[in-house]
C-alpha cells in the first residue's frame, strides 16, 4: 500500500515566495493546475465579511490582459474545465486541461494574480455584489436549511471570533463592500508569498517549471500576512436555538468545539465520526434510523479548521417524533460509549472503510492533486498521505475512547429547525 500512497514530487520556491509542487503521472494526456490561496472568511472582521467568498467571484471577471468572463471560454474552448471555492481557512482555484494548454492555464491564473486589480471597476464590483447577494438568498436565506451551518457557528463561537461569520458573508456586509477595501483585501493576501500552486498529471519537471516561472516569478511578493487574532473559546452553557423554516421535517443538529486540523486528536474524531454513523452499521444510525425509527437519517464528522474544529452530529426527525426524544439517544449512546467504549470489530471495520474511501478519493486527478495541495499549505509537505492514514490506522480502542469523555461532556450548541408551524418543544 505504501507504494500507492508515495509520490514522486519536485517541490521549488520562487523568488517572490510562491511556493511551486510538481507531480508527474503520463498515464493521460491532462492536467490539473490547482492554487491554494492561504486566505479565507478567518481573514476578515466583523462588520467586513465576505471579501474572500467575493473574490471567487471577482476571479473570474477578468484581468489585465484576460477579457472580462474569458477565462472560463478560453478554458473551455481548450476542452477544460475549471471551478473555484472559499472555505473558513483558503480560497481554491483549480484548472484541468489538455496537457497542450497547460500554458494557457498558467497564463490565465498567473494574470489574475499580478494583474487583477487593473482590470477591477466599480462597475464590476456592483454586478457581482448583485450576484452574491442573490446567491446568499438563494442558498442560505430562502433554502430549507440553509442557515444552520451559520447558526452552528455564531453561536458555538464568540462574536470576535475568526470562525463567528460565514463564509458567504453578512448580507449587511455584502451590500457595503467599497471598492478600495476590495482592492486592499485583494493586495494583502493575493500574493505569490501567501500562494501554493500544484501542477500535476502528463507534465515534464524542467520546462513545467520554466512555464511557471515565465508567468509567475515576476509579480512582485507582497507584505507579510496579518496574524489572525484568536480570542479564547469554550461555552460556559449548552445554547439551544429552535429555527422557524420552510421545511417539512425537523432537524436536530448538536455541535461541540474539538481539535483543529492535523491535531493529534482531529484523526481519533474523525475515526468516532465513522464508528457513530458511517455506515448501516453504525452505532447512531443502526440505534435511531433501523431498531428505534426514530430518525430518517443520522451523520457526524469532524469538522477541522487551521484554527480549531468542531464535531457535529445532525439527524432528520421522523414524522411526529420529537426532537428532544433523539438528542435523548444521542446523548445516551455517547455515554453508553464512554462508559463501555467501542469494540475491536467496529474500529477495525471503521479503519477499513476509511482506508478503502482514502485509496479511492486519490484516483481523480483533480483530487489527488488538491491533497497534495492541502499537505503542502498545512503540513509543509506535499508527500504526506502515508502520514495522514496512518494517523487513523494506528488509533486503538482507548484512543477512541478517550475522545468522548475529553470534548463531550463539554457544554454544545443545540440547534433546532422546526416546520414554521410547529410549536416550540420545551425541554
Amino acid at each position: 500500500m505504501n507504494e500507492i500512497l508515495n509520490i514522486d514530487y519536485q517541490k521549488h520556491t520562487l523568488q517572490n515566495g510562491l511556493e511551486v509542487v510538481l507531480y508527474k503521472d503520463n498515464s493521460l494526456p491532462i492536467v490539473s493546475v490547482n492554487i491554494w490561496y492561504k486566505v479565507g472568511s478567518a481573514n476578515e472582521m466583523e462588520g467586513k465579511t465576505g471579501f474572500a467568498h467575493l473574490f471567487e467571484h471577482m476571479m473570474f471577471q477578468g484581468s489585465k490582459h484576460v477579457p472580462k468572463e474569458k477565462h472560463f471560454r478560453y478554458i473551455e474552448e481548450a476542452g477544460g474545465n475549471l471551478n473555484g471555492s472559499t472555505s473558513i481557512d483558503k480560497t481554491n482555484y483549480y484548472e484541468t486541461v489538455p496537457s497542450n494548454s497547460l500554458e494557457l492555464a498558467l497564463w490565465l491564473e498567473s494574470d489574475r494574480m499580478g494583474f487583477l486589480l487593473d482590470a477591477l471597476t466599480q462597475e464590476k464590483l456592483e454586478n457581482q455584489k448583485d450576484v452574491v447577494m442573490n446567491e446568499r438568498r438563494q442558498h442560505y436565506d430562502n433554502q430549507p436549511y440553509g442557515l444552520a451551518w451559520e447558526l452552528i457557528f455564531s453561536n458555538l463561537f464568540p462574536k470576535n471570533h475568526p470562525y463567528h461569520w460565514p463564509t458567504i458573508g453578512w448580507m449587511e456586509d455584502i451590500k457595503k463592500f467599497e471598492l478600495d477595501d476590495v482592492k486592499n483585501f485583494f493586495r494583502t493576501y493575493y500574493s505569490p508569498n501567501n500562494a501554493s500552486l500544484v501542477i500535476g498529471g502528463d507534465i515534464e519537471y524542467d520546462a513545467t517549471l520554466e512555464l511557471v516561472k515565465k508567468y509567475f516569478e515576476e509579480i512582485s511578493s507582497g507584505n507579510s500576512i496579518p496574524k489572525i487574532q484568536v480570542p479564547q473559546t469554550g461555552l460556559e452553557e449548552n445554547k439551544k436555538i429552535i429555527h422557524h423554516d420552510n421545511v417539512q421535517l425537523s432537524k436536530i443538529y448538536l455541535a461541540w468545539e474539538t481539535a483543529k486540523l492535523y491535531d493529534n486528536d482531529d484523526a481519533s474524531l474523525d475515526v468516532l465520526a465513522d464508528i457513530l454513523t458511517g455506515s448501516k452499521n453504525g452505532r447512531l444510525f443502526k440505534s435511531l434510523v433501523f431498531e428505534k425509527q426514530i430518525a430518517q437519517d443520522i451523520a457526524s464528522f469532524q469538522y477541522s479548521g487551521n484554527l480549531t474544529g468542531m464535531f457535529i452530529i445532525t439527524a432528520t426527525a421522523k414524522p411526529g417524533v420529537k426532537l428532544d426524544e433523539i438528542k435523548s439517544e444521542i446523548l445516551k449512546e455517547l455515554k453508553h460509549i464512554e462508559n463501555k467504549g467501542i469494540t475491536a470489530s467496529e474500529l477495525e471495520r471503521s479503519k477499513n472503510a476509511i482506508t478503502s474511501s482514502f485509496i479511492y478519493s486519490l484516483q481523480n486527478l483533480n483530487s489527488l492533486v488538491d491533497q497534495i495541495n492541502n499537505y503542502n499549505t498545512n503540513l509543509g509537505e506535499p508527500n504526506s498521505f502515508i502520514f495522514d492514514l496512518g494517523r487513523m490506522t494506528s488509533l486503538n480502542i482507548g484512543e477512541i475512547n478517550d475522545m468522548i469523555e475529553k470534548y463531550f461532556n463539554k457544554p454544545f450548541v443545540e440547534l433546532q429547525i422546526v416546520p414554521k408551524e410547529a410549536e416550540v418543544e420545551t425541554e
